[in-house]
């Protein structure tokens, strides 16, 4: 098992409490460059899609997991570990109760991607949860390239990453892009969601580059970026509801270009 570093038994350590911080405040998280892994699954995700782990905050109470174990024994030596009392972990944790650790991660700088690749564009989305299952899908539907606006909730918050469920280690994440500037360099087309679209989804040709931009929850696409659009796209919804929630708006419009990629038997 990785050698513990330290133990930490007081909920009033100065550590603790900037740990506290860094979960509650995207401000503090951006400053120190990190992301905060809640629970083992996103730490696992994160070290198997090889990311780093630059420190550990371990539950005493869930040590002896076989789970924990192997995670702490494949750690690097630079990787300190911290054992806290359950008590304390749950003071610090975004969590309705503590989970086995929390970690924090360098938060990625990814490159450019290739000029020809298919993205997903999103502009000032709001809801945490909204936001993890969009690239959930995204990644689930082989887009790894996702673009967010400066108005969208903190992407590396422990909510969207627990939504994400390990996503965002298969993505390439742009944060505070200039959506505007994406869509005019964007060499394939350039699809918007919008309520009256002139078009339905299901009419479009999506096998090639594609660019798909989902506006906020309330206000939808902004008029600048739907002037850059190709074509205003809705989902044909034959039923009472006026209306899709964002997240499955763009997992219906991404597995359908799923199912047009797919070869017939």
């Amino acid at each position: 098992m990785h050698h513990i570093s330290k133990t930490i038994t007081s909920p009033h350590n100065d550590e603790v409490k900037a740990l506290a911080r860094l979960v509650q405040h995207s401000r503090d998280r951006r400053k120190e460059g990190v992301m905060v892994l809640e629970g083992i699954h996103l730490a696992e995700s994160c070290l198997q899609a090889g990311g780093i782990l630059s420190r550990v905050y371990l539950n005493e109470a869930m040590a002896g997991k076989p789970e924990v174990k192997r995670l702490l024994a494949g750690l690097p030596a630079g990787c300190a570990v911290i054992a806290m009392p359950e008590a304390v972990m749950a003071k610090v944790t975004a969590l309705s109760s503590a989970g086995e650790l929390l970690a924090l991660s360098p938060r990625p700088s990814p490159e450019p991607p290739p000029a020809a690749a298919a993205r997903v564009l999103l502009e000032d989305i709001q809801d945490p949860g909204n936001l993890g299952t969009i690239l959930r899908t995204a990644a689930a539907a082989g887009v790894y390239d996702v673009f967010l606006s400066k108005g969208c909730v903190d992407v590396f918050s422990p909510k969207v990453l627990r939504a994400g469920m390990g996503a965002h280690f298969a993505l390439r994440i742009h944060e505070h892009a200039d959506l505007a500037d994406e869509l005019r360099r964007f060499g394939g087309r350039r699809l918007v969601t919008h309520l009256e679209g002139s078009s339905s989804l299901y009419g479009h040709d999506l096998t090639g580059p594609v660019a798909f931009v989902f506006g906020n929850e309330g206000a939808g696409v902004s008029d600048a970026l739907l002037a850059l659009a190709d074509a205003r796209i809705r989902i044909p919804m034959p039923g009472h509801a006026e209306s899709l929630n964002v997240a499955m708006a763009a997992t219906v419009c991404l597995f359908e270009r799923v199912r047009q990629q797919e070869k017939p038997a």
